[in-house]
């Protein structure tokens, strides 16, 4: 039998079974994503515990009815709407926003799925403690959705993935059954780690509702500096000096092409302190123990850069407002990508070691497809780049729509050429399942799709998105 649309009459068999809070309109944000790549369609029902999104999985999955989590809608690779297909569920999350417990001798934290990130980090600190997964969407985006694709943001390399911060999740099978996954164990090798398998699947394998997230012990101070640099193989250079001398407390490390804050000033969203606009700055935030000063520590960095020619300018932060005012510019560069317009966008990772020769080579093979204009950035840290194609200035994205796909290629062959991988940060999606065939090793793939069969036989958890849905299934 193929899956069945969501259908008004559907729902309403559901109101003996879920409180009439449940039952909402769908609005544009559950319809659409940041991009506006995607736009979806489907009803929405917004449970407000486990024991409702499990009732809720057991009607879809005997009706054959599909159904997409809906998190903070952040998601930039349609992983969030679902455009073909029948008319799923939309499963927001929204409602299950409760921070259930914190344990502060432990460093834990129990939010439930839609708890939003920037919630999370005001409890934590309440607690003498820290989250330290920080992003732009923060304000917005909510646990259950970066558990579910794995998020990293700006403190991976010191803090790890979403992945790394999580010791356990609750999770409601495509069956409707709760796994009460939550353990608070650092230590735990009884068997398979079903966690790992569900941070990451984007809603495919299982609907995590709670997760228990591990907290850390805030730095006694913070420094940042924004630093110029002439080019991105010396900025590696930059931050093995950085991290001979201060070990892992380099918790930040950003690195930004000209072009990024050329569109912060097409756009009014800022400028970049330094005059002249540098090729190449580095956005560098040490998280020190009590007893180091950030100051001094940034100016020892600055100064042995200078001398060794890794550095040619910078401005380093002698206030909280003034490490603020920097961070703001890097965070600002994703909004003004947004209001230029990409041609294509894509989130890749690369061996530390390749990326100084990745980007001129791109570059170059770009320019002989089109007049483009590229913006670098990322967490040159991690190996995390985004690496961001543009029209010139002045003309539409939408002139280049025929050569977008012919771009997207060019860019995700030489990642993947060079051992990177096409899918960093923001996952698969829907955007990215031809990719992920593309570049996939044929064993994983084989591998996922077992899996795949074994936890949602029916294939109603969210399809299409990370695998190619599979026609019927018994």
């Amino acid at each position: 039998m193929t899956l069945q649309p969501a259908t008004p009459a559907f729902l309403d068999s559901l109101r003996d079974r879920l409180p009439p809070s449940a039952f909402r309109e769908a609005e544009e944000r559950h319809l659409s994503e940041p991009r506006g790549r995607f736009r979806g369609t489907g009803l929405l029902l917004a449970p407000g515990s486990t024991e409702e999104v499990a009732a809720i999985l057991r009607a879809c999955f005997d009706a054959r009815v599909p159904v997409v989590p809906h998190s903070g809608g952040t998601g930039l690779v349609g992983g969030q709407v679902m455009a073909e297909g029948p008319a799923p569920v939309i499963l927001s999350l929204a409602r299950m926003d409760r921070v259930r417990a914190v344990h502060p001798s432990e460093s834990v934290l129990v939010a439930e799925a839609g708890v939003i990130l920037a919630d999370v980090h005001r409890e934590a600190e309440r607690a003498g403690r820290m989250f330290p997964l920080s992003l732009a969407s923060e304000g917005s985006a909510r646990i259950g959705g970066l558990l579910a694709t794995n998020a990293g943001g700006t403190a991976v390399l010191r803090h790890g993935n979403a992945r790394a911060l999580c010791l356990g999740v609750e999770a409601v099978t495509a069956q409707g059954e709760v796994w009460h996954g939550l353990t608070r164990l650092r230590k735990d090798n009884a068997g398979y780690d079903l966690r790992d398998l569900l941070i990451g699947s984007e809603g495919t394998l299982g609907v995590i509702t709670a997760a228990a997230l591990r907290l850390v012990q805030p730095p006694s101070r913070v420094g940042v500096a924004l630093l110029a640099v002439p080019s991105p193989a010396v900025a590696l250079e930059l931050l093995a000096l950085a991290q001979g001398r201060y070990g892992d407390t380099v918790q930040g490390f950003e690195l930004m092409g000209r072009m990024g804050f050329v569109f912060l000033a097409e756009t009014g969203l800022g400028a970049s302190p330094l005059s002249p606009v540098p090729d190449w700055t580095v956005l560098v935030e040490l998280g020190l123990p009590e007893g180091l000063e950030p100051q001094a520590a940034l100016e020892r960095i600055f100064e042995e850069g200078m001398e060794r020619g890794l550095v040619t300018d910078g401005v380093l932060a002698a206030s909280e407002a003034q490490a603020t005012a920097l961070w703001e510019l890097r965070e600002r560069i994703p909004e003004a990508n947004r209001k230029i317009g990409a041609v294509s966008s894509h989130d890749i990772s690369l061996p530390l070691s390749e990326i100084p020769a990745f980007i001129p080579e791109a570059e170059a093979a770009l320019a002989r497809l089109g007049p483009f204009r590229v913006n670098c950035f990322g967490h040159l840290g991690d190996g995390n780049l985004h690496f961001n194609v543009f029209p010139p200035s002045g003309v539409a994205r939408a002139e280049f729509d025929p050569v977008r796909g012919r771009v997207k290629e060019l860019v995700h062959d030489l990642v993947h050429a060079r051992g990177g991988s096409v899918a960093a940060e923001h996952g698969v999606g829907r955007l990215k399942v031809g990719d992920l065939e593309r570049y996939g090793d044929p064993v994983k793939l084989s591998m996922m799709r077992a899996v795949k069969q074994a936890l949602d036989p029916r294939g109603i958890l969210n399809p299409g998105a990370v695998l190619r849905a599979q026609g019927n299934r018994p």
